[in-house]
């Protein structure tokens, strides 16, 4: 049996019975980090075989593990925090396994994304995860282009490093659309911000540290179109917004909707200068 088993974010106190007892009858744990792993089995009294499985040494632990279920012995996989195989190499294991035809179990527990949907006060009756957002220039504004075209509100994971680039490239792309920055979710300095990319980048520290949840509000939490009105005022920032939305793939129509969301302008106007834009860019 392979037992995904989901661990504290950042505090211990959030780890589940069911996990313990899982963790404590395991023949064998798979950890992204012995060394946290280690630590965090020693608070809680547990004493057990460990073996690292990362990005950099998945393919060539796969086979060991996979020979040890089929022998019968029981796996727990664990990640540094959060539930395993999210953004994280033990969804290869998780593969492999139910490919070979073994039994997995997944349990629920602690997981930053959900903590940070809920925590951001956007509507959470449908949302996107986007991972982590990427780290190049371009690529960044096309994912960025991606989330302002989203109706769900969408959360992202970002380093305390990029934060405030991201939140620069937001501006330009999502206007006012309403973001929230959720920081060291659960531990003692925990903070979460609203308010649109650009008021948070202006409030941010010199230095940003800790772990990052960003999550972008969707069509739906959009402000009012009275209070968006002003969101693109200058026809120079609506240009530009326009530009990065085609670059990213979307086609005038799409653009134009978005446009029209998020600042009230009428559909036509938006249409026409999404349209105005593509036959300038064009080759």
């Amino acid at each position: 049996m392979l037992s995904v088993c989901p661990t504290p974010i950042g505090n211990l106190g959030d780890i589940t019975l069911r996990v313990l007892d899982t963790l404590k009858a395991a023949d064998l744990i798979a950890a992204e980090d012995t060394r946290r792993t280690r630590q965090l089995l020693t608070h809680f009294g547990i004493s057990k075989p460990l073996v690292s499985f990362f990005e950099h040494n998945e393919l060539k632990r796969l086979p060991d593990l996979l020979e040890r279920l089929h022998r019968g012995e029981k796996i727990a996989l664990v990640s540094d925090a959060g539930m395993p195989a999210i953004c994280d190499p033990g969804y290869r294991l998780v593969r492999a396994a139910l490919d070979a035809g073994l039994p997995v179990e997944v349990l629920p527990g602690p997981s930053a994304i959900e903590t940070a949907l809920v925590a951001s006060g956007f509507t959470t009756d449908t949302f996107m995860f986007a991972g982590y957002l990427p780290r190049k220039k371009g690529d960044l504004r096309k994912a960025l282009a991606r989330i302002a075209a989203e109706p769900a509100t969408c959360v992202a994971f970002e380093s305390p490093h990029r934060l405030r680039a991201t939140l620069a490239a937001a501006a330009d792309t999502l206007g006012e659309r309403p973001v929230a920055i959720c920081r060291e979710l659960t531990k003692r300095f925990e903070e979460i911000s609203r308010g649109s990319a650009r008021e948070l980048a202006t409030s941010l520290p010199e230095k940003v540290k800790g772990e990052i949840v960003l999550v972008f509000a969707g069509m739906a939490d959009a402000a009012a179109p009275e209070t968006a009105a002003s969101a693109m005022p200058d026809p120079a920032v609506l240009e530009q917004a326009l530009e990065t939305m085609l670059a990213g793939g979307l086609s005038a129509r799409r653009a134009a909707d978005v446009i029209a969301a998020l600042t009230g302008m009428p559909r036509n106007r938006t249409y026409q200068a999404a349209l105005d834009v593509k036959k300038k860019t064009s080759p």
